[in-house]
């Protein structure tokens, strides 16, 4: 018997649903290698102790009575990475009444969604070393689009000019992510990562931005799934080459003292300003893999 239409269409958004997640998990594996490669890399005496590793943590939402979705939660305390999260997720059921309301064709979906992506945070031991933020994922409701993109914050104050090396190889990687891919607008995406990533309360930029995209959905599921896609693979490339190479110099202390301040700034957009966090309060996620993202120490002179 032939499928009838609506069928089809269902079939077919299982299937990209399955495709999103296993690339999601793909890519966390694929990082959490490198950084690993990275740990191993670093030795005295600017680094002490012995490599981390990741501490991977399955984990379930809701009370258990129902299928209501997961992920893995993957954290790394080293001796270069001081704290870093790399975690997947696949989530599903529905929003509550007042948050439905915020997200688009919920009305239509009866509340319903489906969402799935990657969340990585890393904080560096070094202040030589950047933090990095990336995340990418797929949401469904009676719609169905991706979101994400990467951003760099670098500690010390010379290493926020957009001129730095660090910035320019940053952004020259975002921008390769996006060449080629239909819709994929870098201008656009690197002025949406700026002007969201920013603390109005400070009137000033977290970091030296990189680009961000949410609700991208051209019409062409293929083309906007290739584009998450090259913004994962891009970063998986470019911020361990940028790792590599500051992680061998030395630093101040009073380096490290304006590292821990400047860690107060993330710690103050994340709880009062993401998206993300509010999103994965909101639909029950992992607490503890949402506040991941706070640096391991931190200093509010």
């Amino acid at each position: 018997m032939a499928q009838t239409p609506a069928h089809d269409d269902a079939s077919q958004l299982e299937e990209r649903k399955a495709r999103a997640y296993a690339w999601f998990q793909t890519l966390q594996a694929d990082i959490i290698g490198r950084f690993e490669a990275l740990e191993d890399l670093a030795s005295p005496p600017l680094y002490k102790g012995a490599a981390g590793r990741f501490e991977k943590t399955p984990w379930k939402r809701g009370d258990g009575t129902e299928d209501l979705g997961g992920g893995t939660m993957a954290v790394m305390r080293g001796r270069l990475f001081e704290k870093v999260g790399v975690h997947v997720s696949c989530v599903y059921g529905a929003f509550a009444p007042e948050f439905a309301k915020t997200i688009p064709g919920a009305d239509k979906s009866g509340g319903k969604f489906w969402a799935a992506g990657i969340s990585l945070i890393a904080h560096m031991h070094s202040p030589r070393v950047p933090a990095v933020h990336m995340n990418t994922r797929m949401l469904v409701t009676s719609d169905a689009w991706f979101g994400g993109g990467a951003d760099l914050t670098p500690l010390l104050a010379y290493q926020r000019e957009q001129d730095f090396p660090d910035a320019v190889q940053f952004h020259d990687a975002m921008r390769a992510s996006c060449e080629g891919h239909p819709g994929a607008d870098y201008a656009a995406f690197k002025k949406h990562c700026e002007e969201y990533f920013y603390l109005p309360h400070r009137d000033e930029p977290r970091g030296i931005g990189g680009i961000f995209y949410d609700r991208h959905a051209t019409g062409d599921w293929e083309a906007d799934f290739a584009l998450t896609q090259s913004v994962g693979r891009h970063f998986a490339d470019v911020y361990p080459e940028i790792v590599r190479k500051r992680m061998v110099e030395s630093w101040t202390p009073a380096e490290r003292e304006e590292q821990l301040i400047r860690r107060g700034r993330y710690v103050e957009f994340n709880l009062l300003y993401d998206r993300g966090t509010t999103f994965g309060l909101k639909t029950g996620g992992n607490v503890a893999s949402i506040l991941s993202s706070m640096p391991p120490v931190v200093k509010w002179p």
